[in-house]
C-alpha cells in the first residue's frame, strides 16, 4: 500500500509556534504524530517538540505495530517531559496535546492514540468515517447532552482541556485496541485546533473529493481556512499544523 503524504506547520498570528509534528519510517511501518503544546510561549514549544522527538525516537528503536507498542512510544515521551520538568529544563506546567499513528502498509491496516483536541479523522469513499473525540470540556457538554457538536467550535468552554501529556492528573492516551483495516481510497487528517477549527467537517470531505493528492487536498483546506478566518475577521489565528495521508494500493493510482 503506497502513502501518499503532506504536511504543514504555521506559527499564524502569534509570537512563537508551539506546534510540532514529525513522521518516521521502519520498513513497511511507518509513524505520524502531531502535538499542541501549552504552558507559556516557551512552555508549550519546549513540550510539544520534545513529546515528537520521544515518539519517533522510540518508534525507531523498537517499531512494532501494536496498540501495546504505540503506548510504549507515548510512555516514553510523557517520562521523557516529565524528566524535563524535574530537571527544570522547561516549565512545570508545560503540557502537549498529542495525536499518533501507526500504519502497517504490507498489512494494511491502522492504530492510533490521542490525548487532548488535536484530532484524527479518518476518511472512507471521500466520507468522515471517524473523528477522535477531544478531551475538552465542550466535548463533556456535548456528551452529556447539553451542547450541539455542530457548534462546538465556537464553545466558549471549547479551549479549557481535562487531559494533555504534562498535565495535572495523569490522563492515560486513549488508543484503539483494535488495528483497523486500511482500503484503496482511505485518507487521513491528523491536525491541531488551529487548524480544524477553521475548515468544518464538509468543508474538508468536499475538499477531499475535488483533491488528487493528499498536497493539493491540504492546500485546499488551507485556502478555505484562510478563507473563514477572513470571514470571521479573527485577527489571531493559532498555530497550525496538519498532516495528510493518502492511502493506495500503487503509487500510480488517483
Amino acid at each position: 500500500m503506497y502513502l501518499d503524504t503532506a504536511q504543514i506547520s504555521a506559527i499564524g498570528n502569534r509570537q512563537t509556534n508551539q506546534d510540532a509534528l514529525a513522521c518516521a519510517h521502519e520498513d513497511d511501518l511507518v509513524c505520524f504524530a502531531v502535538a499542541d503544546g501549552t504552558g507559556g510561549h516557551a512552555g508549550g514549544e519546549i513540550a510539544a517538540n520534545l513529546v515528537i522527538a520521544a515518539i519517533m525516537e522510540k518508534f525507531v528503536q523498537e517499531a512494532s505495530f501494536s496498540a501495546r507498542a504505540l503506548l510504549s512510544y507515548l510512555d516514553w515521551a510523557i517520562l521523557k517531559l516529565a524528566q524535563s520538568k524535574q530537571d527544570k529544563t522547561g516549565p512545570a506546567d508545560m503540557s502537549t496535546t498529542i495525536a499518533a499513528m501507526l500504519i502497517d502498509q504490507n498489512n494494511r491496516c491502522a492504530l492510533w492514540a490521542h490525548l487532548g483536541d488535536t484530532r484524527i479523522y479518518q476518511f472512507r469513499e471521500g466520507k468522515i468515517k471517524t473523528i477522535s473525540k477531544d478531551h475538552s470540556q465542550a466535548q463533556r457538554l456535548v456528551d452529556a447532552g447539553y451542547a450541539d457538536y455542530a457548534l462546538l467550535r465556537s464553545n466558549p468552554q471549547r479551549n479549557l482541556l481535562f487531559a494533555a501529556i504534562g498535565a495535572e492528573g495523569g490522563n492515560i492516551p486513549e488508543v484503539t485496541m483494535d488495528a483497523i483495516e486500511l482500503h484503496d481510497g482511505d485518507a487521513f487528517l491528523l491536525c491541531t485546533d488551529g487548524f480544524w477549527e477553521w475548515v468544518h467537517e464538509d468543508e474538508m470531505e468536499q475538499s477531499l473529493s475535488r483533491a488528487q493528492s493528499s498536497d493539493e487536498w491540504l492546500s485546499k483546506m488551507n485556502a478555505i481556512a484562510e478563507q473563514n478566518i477572513t470571514s470571521s475577521q479573527a485577527m489571531n489565528r493559532d498555530n497550525f499544523s496538519a498532516f495528510t495521508i493518502f492511502l493506495r494500493d500503487d503509487a500510480a493510482s488517483k
